[in-house]
């Protein structure tokens, strides 16, 4: 069976768990704690050497690691992921804005709202993270302002990588009220029959 090394409050993990029921594939999840340290114990890094969270770990113990390369991993033959090559190419385009447009800003504010309570000394940190958040959130909305989906019209992977973080934007801070397109996609992407939620 398959195991999930994770934390149920991240949003890079939730991806992986989401994905899992998404297409019914039964697993494993096994806890792990960011804030103790956990991640850099010798046993966890012998199965991610860059000692971060989410870890899928396959049948023969082999592991995979980074979230969105995970769900193209388990996504691989499936609806949720595009065979045509252009369309498949604009699943990989919306999970690196994620990473690198999206999540540095959206989950580092949440983190420091909700995890640290706002220490002084990551005030300013997290006003550059609003602003660059609220920037990657007006990006969203453009497009799906034009599609129900980020790629189309059909659920993908590419909504799970961005759905993680956008539906626990506002403990971060954020407030997606003038994000209509992206509210209505936000309760589209959780009406699917096998969603699941981020603690569920």
């Amino acid at each position: 069976m398959l195991k999930v090394h994770g934390d149920v409050i991240s949003g890079n993990c939730y991806k992986v768990k989401l994905a899992l029921h998404l297409l019914d594939k039964p697993y494993e999840w096994i806890a792990v704690d960011i804030l103790k340290g956990e991640t850099q114990s010798e046993a966890f890094l012998a199965k991610n050497p860059n000692g971060k969270i989410p870890v899928l770990e396959l049948e023969d113990g082999s592991t995979l690691w980074e979230s969105n390369a995970i769900l193209n991993y388990l996504a691989d033959g499936s609806e949720l992921l595009p065979t045509e090559p252009r369309l498949r190419t604009q699943v990989l385009q919306w999970q690196f804005f994620e990473q690198y447009s999206h999540e540095p800003y959206v989950a580092v504010a949440r983190f420091i709202k909700r995890y640290q309570g706002m220490p002084q000394e990551r005030v300013e940190e997290f006003k550059v993270c609003q602003a660059r958040g609220y920037k990657a959130f007006k990006v969203m909305e453009q497009q799906l302002s034009r599609t129900p989906y980020l790629v189309g019209d059909r659920y993908s992977i590419a909504d799970i990588a961005l759905y993680a973080y956008t539906h626990v934007a506002d403990e971060g801070g954020f407030d997606l009220g003038g994000f209509p397109a992206i509210l209505a996609w936000l309760d589209r992407v959780a009406s699917h029959p096998r969603h699941v939620t981020m603690a569920g």
